[in-house]
């Protein structure tokens, strides 16, 4: 992901930080209240929203991370092998084949809908490893129906280079 598009994916994480900010404004303008009934009251009131839109954001931030992450498969074919597997999936699949080198990389976007475009699949060709990312297509940003298929993806990826060579298309 370059650019606006990282932007679009954590945009999530970024209005948590900003309902935070405003929680530390409110706390921050309850000081200045005459009526310390009501500056107690805003100022817990602020904490609370600062604690929940904090743990929110971070969680998210978590998540989303972790999504990033590649994961190894190891397998028991050479590099050329295994791009070749993938290869194959992405083409059964209807995956649009964005970057291709081969025996050392692929990434490709599956098939979107009218309003978005895919998810993007990265696969590395380490010897007899294959890692995988698979992330939310960024025009959306994170959501947790596209975190599921991109654990269906790395998974027919993860199938398609376990099976030897053999198609795991869904």
């Amino acid at each position: 992901m370059a650019g606006f598009e990282r932007v679009k994916y954590f945009a999530p994480v970024a209005i948590c930080g900003y309902l935070a900010a405003l929680c530390v404004a409110l706390i921050i303008t309850s000081a200045f209240l005459e009526n310390m009934k009501d500056a107690i009251a805003i100022t817990a009131a602020g904490l609370f929203g600062l604690v929940v839109s904090g743990a929110l954001g971070a969680a998210i931030l978590r998540v989303q991370l972790r999504e990033l992450r590649y994961v190894v498969v190891s397998t028991q074919g050479d590099p050329e092998e295994n791009f070749q597997a993938v290869g194959r999936l992405a083409e059964t699949s209807g995956w649009h084949v964005t970057a291709n080198e081969p025996g050392r990389c692929l990434e490709a976007r599956t098939p979107g809908s009218v309003l978005s475009e895919g998810e993007i699949v990265a696969v590395k060709f380490r010897q007899h490893d294959v890692l995988v990312a698979s992330i939310c297509d960024p025009g959306v940003g994170f959501s947790l129906v596209g975190r599921r298929r991109c654990t269906q993806n790395r998974e027919l990826v993860r199938l398609a280079v376990s099976a030897g060579g053999k198609t795991a298309a869904a």
